[in-house]
């Protein structure tokens, strides 16, 4: 695995963040961006998750005391299939993106057919 600091990584999600459309952002509601190191045991190579209610199916009433979706982006895994510092920015621009859309309600599917592997 390569030598990419959590600091470094960290850099690279926030750049990645930065290169989302300001009008994307500001519909994102109540989410927050988290980097981990390591994925769930169950899915040791997943490199980033969205967990939460998509903006597409919450309700009027769905805000009220509702604890924040959550992106995290999983450092190692990324770093494991990555072989320079360019393509860890590249993937976890991809990754971010990928999961933004979940947020906003876009499933794997729809992702593939739009080229976002």
């Amino acid at each position: 695995m390569m030598d990419f600091s959590r600091a470094d990584f960290e850099a690279a999600v926030a750049d990645a963040l930065d290169t989302v459309p300001p009008d994307l952002t500001a519909m994102m509601d109540n989410v927050v961006i988290l980097v981990e190191d390591d994925a769930p045991a169950d899915d040791p190579e997943l490199l980033g998750l969205y967990e939460g209610v998509p903006l597409t199916e919450r309700d009027l009433g769905w805000a009220a005391g509702s604890l924040p979706d959550r992106i995290t982006i999983y450092r190692n895994p990324t770093l494991a299939i990555c072989d320079t510092r360019d393509d860890v920015v590249e993937e976890v621009a991809v990754t971010v993106v990928h999961e933004i859309a979940h947020h906003f309600g876009i499933d794997d599917e729809r992702l593939h057919e739009l080229g976002w592997d």
